[in-house]
Parts: C-alpha cells; structure tokens; sequence
C-alpha cells in the first residue's frame, strides 16, 4: 500500500528526465507533436471550452487555490497530518499537472524556433532596423491618420473586448493568406476573472494549458487589445515562446481588413523596433522619434500610465518568477526577449 502512494511521486523525475531528452530533438518535436497532436488536441479543448463565455480555466484555478488552502488549514494546522503525507500529496499533484502541462501544451516551448519555420534569417544590422524602423513609423502614421485626423490624439478603439474577440477571426485569416498552417477555429479567448490580480503582476493575459483558453487581462488599456488577444491566440496555435507570440500577434492584426486592429498591430511592432534602436544607437532613436505623430506617443503614454497605477512590491517577484520560468521551458533571453521579436519583424519586412 505505501509503495502505491510513491508512483506518481516517482513518476515527476522520470518525465523531467524524459523532457529533458525528447526536448534536444526540436524537428521531432515540430513534426510529431506541434504540427502532428497538438493541433488536434487544441481544437477540442477549444471546441468544448470554447463553448462557455465564462473562463472555466480561471474557475478550475480559483478553486484549485481555495481546495489547497483548505488542505493545509483542516489536516495540517487543524489536525497536524505529518509532513510526509504532505510531502508525498504534493508531488503527486506536481506530478500529474506536470503531465498535463506538458502533454497538452508545453512541449511547444522545444519546438523549432519560427525563423526556421517561417525559413527566414534571424540575425539583423543596425542598418536594417532603421530601414524597418522608419517603414512601420509610415505604415503606422498612415494608420493613426485614417483613424484620427488630428495628430495630436490619441486613437480611441470603439469596440467593446468581445467585438475584438471576434475580429480576431478575420486578422488570423488574413494571415493565412501568407502563412497557411496558421489557422484559428474554433475560437475560444475569454475575459479573464483574474484581470486585477494579472494587472498588479503585471500581465496583459495568458493562456491556461489545460483548458486550452486564451485569457486577456480586461483592464488594459483599449489600443492594445486587438495584439494581446493576437498574441494570446498565437499561444493557442501552438507558439508558446513570449518573442514568437508577440510576432505573430502583430502581424495577424497588421493582416487584419479592420483599420483599428492595423494600428494596433503597426504601432506594437514600431515600439519594439524604437526599443532596439534606443539600444543600438540613442541619436539615431530621437531622430525616428521625431517622425511619429504626436497622438501615437500619447497612446505609448497611456499604456505606461496604466502599468504604473499597479505597480507594487510584489510585481518584481512574479515576474521574476515568470522570467525563471520562460528560461527553463527554453527562452533564454526571458521576458526581455526584445531582440528576437524585432529580428522576425526586421527580415520579415525586409
């Protein structure tokens, strides 16, 4: 009988082991598992899940915290149940949601990375980035200008979050006009239940593994809806590295027929490339930001503002958590993978 407690337990560093050696082998990966069973495995989850307008996956997490404090308050503060019980109940459910994340997610983070996918080059000159740089401040000028013919304003989005939800349908299909094996049906993105706590850690959504749903943070500033919902999408679709996604998720809203999702798309990609700018040459980054329309910056300023009315002490620790986290499943560059994201876009539009 004590044996039998121990397999699950057991079983958590056999499947790290097994990750471990299944993850040096990314075109098996690709071909088997991101392309092969994956994709079929999330239509379902998003089949059924999708079917609810509520996030079950939040619910599911609420209730897993509420039935786990329970735990520790009845049979070990109450009842003083010994550590090894604890111990063992814990590894088991370690091991199994491990299982789980794995199984029907996360071995998307060893898949091959997009540049060799997309069969594009992923190293870039200061001189490229300008050239890109300069091309999304046009593209994203003529946006805000066909939005808001004063440059001094900012673009307000007039949808409500579940009119962006399903104009996501259209960007993906515009997409898959240039890239086919990105298509997205069934939908299944839900306002997230846990938008103010994601808010004071500071994430604009994610997706839930085990239920497949795609969750967006309903507080965030409009403008940058159409790229989290993309984005968040992208992680449906199997793109599970943060710098893959966020390329993806802008390029869907720059395919997109909607003018307000091709302003959120185009002003998203420019601020990453602005970033990588201020890096590589700071004279070269204040004269680009000299070109950009007033009513751009302004809409820059409105999510800065946002983030900072939630800054508190615990920010940092989760996301020093997540950053831990992105390093292991296979980003080594973390949350901070600006460079990656900004070499697709920069040969891409090249």
């Amino acid at each position: 009988m004590q044996i039998k407690k121990w397999i699950i337990p057991i079983l958590l560093p056999i499947q790290i082991i097994g990750v471990k050696w299944i993850s040096q082998h990314p075109e098996w990966i690709e071909n088997n598992y991101s392309l092969g069973f994956y994709p079929k495995i999330s239509k379902l989850l998003r089949s059924i899940f999708g079917y609810f307008d509520s996030s079950i996956g939040d619910i599911i997490y609420i209730l897993l915290i509420i039935s786990i404090l329970a735990f520790l308050w009845k049979k070990v503060f109450k009842r003083r149940v010994s550590w090894q019980k604890v111990l063992v109940k814990t590894i088991s459910l370690a091991s199994i949601v491990y299982f789980l994340f794995h199984f029907l997610w996360g071995l998307n983070y060893y898949r091959l990375p997009l540049h060799k996918v997309l069969d594009i080059a992923h190293k870039y000159s200061t001189n490229d980035l300008e050239k890109v740089t300069y091309q999304l401040i046009e593209k994203s000028n003529m946006a805000h200008k066909k939005l808001e013919q004063n440059d001094s304003l900012a673009v307000i989005i007039p949808y409500a979050t579940e009119e962006i939800f399903e104009h996501t349908t259209e960007a993906y299909l515009g997409l898959q006009q240039i890239f086919p094996k990105l298509e997205y049906t069934p939908k299944s993105i839900k306002k997230s239940f846990l938008s103010v706590p994601l808010a004071y850690m500071g994430f604009s959504g994610y997706l839930n593994p085990f239920t497949n749903e795609a969750q967006v943070n309903r507080l965030i500033v409009p403008y940058k809806m159409p790229t989290t919902s993309c984005h968040e999408e992208a992680h449906q679709l199997g793109f599970a590295k943060e710098n893959e996604a966020n390329f993806i998720g802008a390029m869907a809203c720059m395919h997109s027929p909607d003018p307000y999702f091709q302003y959120s798309g185009y002003t998203f990609a420019l601020r990453y490339c602005l970033h990588e700018l201020y890096r590589s040459d700071e004279q070269k980054f204040n004269c680009a930001l000299e070109k950009i329309r007033p009513g751009i910056r302004k809409n820059y300023q409105q999510t800065r503002d946002f983030w900072k009315q939630y800054k508190n002490p615990t920010e940092p620790l989760f996301k020093a958590f997540y950053n831990q986290f992105l390093k292991v499943n296979n980003q080594s560059g973390g949350i901070k993978s600006y460079n990656y994201v900004v070499a697709l876009l920069v040969n891409y539009m090249k």
